[in-house]
């Protein structure tokens, strides 16, 4: 809603796939937008640690202290910060002086945080990540990780595993049968062109193509029971 064409009113039934044509990822937010996002991340950050540092029943001599000083990572966006809090929220100062007020009555549990970051108000949905949380808000959706200052040096010399290129695959996207293949091997294919039919839970599933291409390999038949994921076809 936040696009200027859609804005502007200048939109028509080719919109998503002309302004998405490798499908919608999440909105890219403002430089101002994402430092709301980080500030509020880090205030959430250090509730569940203060909690997790109150949990009974733990080992004498290892005491868990909460510092003052994190890193937040927002995908590429990196922010170095610090808090200081009160009764009623938190004071976020980043590296290079500029400071934002955080103030919210969000709990670890909860999936929608209600806050105030800068005089102005904020929602996310939330989900709780290792070392951090996913948010999702006007759009975008992030991957917030929310580190100590030796954890994120650390974390700068971690090799980020890369996700395995699907893009020339036809993925089973449920478990289920192969009911029918419509193409064959060396066929050309067409964006929306079916390509087979999976049955799962009694009702077919007619899987199409995404966009234009050569059937490589055909991997699966008629019949054949497929797990989730599993390859059906390859293109060239």
């Amino acid at each position: 809603m936040d696009h200027p064409r859609f804005v502007s009113g200048e939109i028509t039934t080719g919109f998503i796939e002309e302004e998405f044509p490798q499908g919608f990822t999440g909105a890219e937010l403002p430089e101002a937008e994402l430092r709301r996002i980080a500030a509020a991340a880090a205030a959430m950050h250090r509730v569940s640690e203060i909690r997790r540092a109150r949990i009974s029943g733990r080992m004498d001599h290892h005491e868990r202290r909460v510092g003052t000083d994190w890193v937040v990572t927002l995908g590429a966006a990196r922010f170095e910060l610090s808090l200081t809090t009160d009764r009623d929220g938190a004071e976020v100062r980043f590296d290079g002086g500029e400071a934002l007020r955080v103030e919210s009555d969000w709990m670890p549990g909860r999936t929608l945080a209600r806050l105030m970051v800068g005089e102005a108000p904020l929602v996310l949905k939330v989900d709780t990540l290792p070392m951090g949380f996913r948010l999702r808000g006007r759009g975008a959706d992030l991957r917030a990780r929310v580190m100590t200052p030796r954890q994120a040096e650390l974390a700068a010399l971690m090799l980020e595993k890369q996700p395995p290129d699907t893009s020339k695959l036809l993925l089973c996207p449920m478990p289920g049968v192969v009911t029918a293949l419509h193409v064959a091997e060396g066929d050309e294919v067409q964006a929306g062109q079916a390509l087979c039919t999976v049955e799962a839970m009694k009702m077919e599933n007619l899987l199409r193509a995404e966009r234009q291409g050569r059937v490589a390999r055909i991997m699966a038949e008629a019949g054949d029971n497929l797990a989730v994921d599993a390859v059906i076809m390859e293109f060239d």
